[in-house]
């Protein structure tokens, strides 16, 4: 069967505010307490993804998740005196970053020979940590074929936060890979929250060749600088790393572990000379979709802020006028995904599989992608200020337009 690369886009949920909730995500604690715009921000994540079907790519979704979580409201026993910061948890649309979905590793990487995909347990935030379960849930729709074996999370001794922290280098999407997990060392500023313990299981458990499973230490600067998960400083694609100079706590050993298992690595390092840590963080250079085309050439698919900063926007114009491997970067506007910190590649889930052994309800064409334009112009909220979340009427708004987009989308049972 023919593997393709394909991206899972989360659909902006309804509920999409800004309530601050994600420590050491620099983007989201900025924007703590104000208005949010779930319309905009859901119809900005489908012209995302009909971007990457003019590309030619074959391209996917993940739905957003039950909101406000009443199972979480009663766990934690919520009532007049439960913190705001809880309740608006339960409100939370993060789900719609899908990187943090999964960790997935393709068929020709595995000792059975299926796509394993564990979903991340994302225990580090109250937020997040709820998500497991429902996410599970749909990837056991969405893959449910024996093409595919879905694991349960890893037990929450240990952090994992998905697709975020991990790599795969490979000289074409459907041969043997070789599989980059990152950590981040625990006791700074802001939590590290990938666990290399959390990492080893899923190796281990995907049954991925020891030889070819490299395990690397993010850089506790870039921690403490908001880069949260590696997705902020790094993006891979077959055998291209791109990545910015202070990206992991030793560079060249880290440079030199990857080429160890696959010799054929080429990176490119953005100099922090050229690009400042900081800047790379505000503008999301490396949170971005890196991409083979078609026709065989890689593009960056970048948000647009990177086009408003002027030392990002001439490195990457002299980076495509170079002879490197990255020949386009292209602009993409996700500023309300952005404003609570997450770009392009926060808001995807790279599968390598045979479309035909997905469940067709979750890919997309222009025709459903049209459909889901329809749907949320109709449903969405067009506005959430920060007094909205927790009251009645916005959960009847919010759980009546979750319910019309499964029902207009047949996938029904997942409500």
């Amino acid at each position: 069967m023919a593997l393709e690369e394909i991206n899972f886009d989360g659909i902006v949920g309804p509920s999409h505010n800004y309530a601050g909730l994600s420590l050491g995500n620099i983007a989201s604690a900025s924007h703590k307490g104000d208005p949010s715009y779930p319309r905009a921000a859901a119809l900005q994540g489908v012209a995302k993804m009909r971007h990457n079907l003019a590309l030619g790519l074959t391209q996917g979704f993940l739905l957003p998740l039950p909101r406000p979580n009443s199972t979480f409201l009663d766990a934690i026993a919520a009532d007049a005196n439960t913190p705001r910061a809880l309740i608006a948890a339960a409100w939370s649309a993060s789900s719609m970053w899908t990187a943090n979905a999964a960790t997935v590793s393709p068929a020709p990487d595995t000792a059975d020979g299926t796509c394993h995909l564990t979903p991340a347990n994302l225990v580090t935030m109250p937020h997040r940590g709820q998500e497991w379960q429902d996410t599970k849930a749909q990837l056991d729709l969405a893959f449910g074929s024996d093409a595919f074996t879905v694991h349960d999370a890893v037990i929450p001794t240990f952090g994992d936060e998905g697709a975020a922290n991990h790599m795969r280098f490979c000289e074409h999407h459907d041969a043997p890979g070789v599989e980059v997990f990152v950590w981040g060392r625990q006791g700074g500023e802001f939590p590290a929250r990938q666990h290399e313990q959390a990492s080893r299981i899923i190796a281990r458990r995907h049954g991925l060749d020891p030889a070819r499973a490299v395990f690397i230490e993010q850089n506790p600067e870039a921690i403490a600088a908001g880069a949260f998960h590696n997705d902020v400083v790094s993006v891979a694609n077959e055998r291209v790393l791109f990545t910015h100079q202070r990206a992991y706590a030793d560079q060249d050993a880290a440079y030199d572990a990857i080429r160890a298992a696959f010799p054929a690595l080429e990176v490119v390092e953005v100099p922090e000379d050229a690009v400042s840590l900081e800047e790379a963080i505000r503008t999301y250079l490396f949170n971005a979709q890196l991409l083979t085309l078609p026709d065989g050439a890689m593009a960056l698919v970048v948000p647009s802020e990177c086009r408003e900063s002027e030392s990002v926007w001439a490195f990457c114009q002299s980076m495509i006028e170079g002879n490197g491997p990255i020949r386009k970067v292209l602009p993409v506007d996700v500023r309300q995904s952005m404003a609570n910190g997450g770009g392009p590649a926060c808001l995807r889930l790279r599968v390598v599989a045979n479309p035909d052994t997905v469940d067709p309800r979750f890919l997309v064409d222009d025709a459903k992608a049209e459909t889901i334009e329809c749907v949320v112009g109709e449903y969405w909220p067009d506005q959430i200020d920060p007094g909205d979340i927790g009251s009645e009427k916005l959960a009847t708004t919010v759980i009546a337009a979750r319910a019309a987009l499964l029902d207009t989308l047949d996938l029904s049972e997942l409500i």
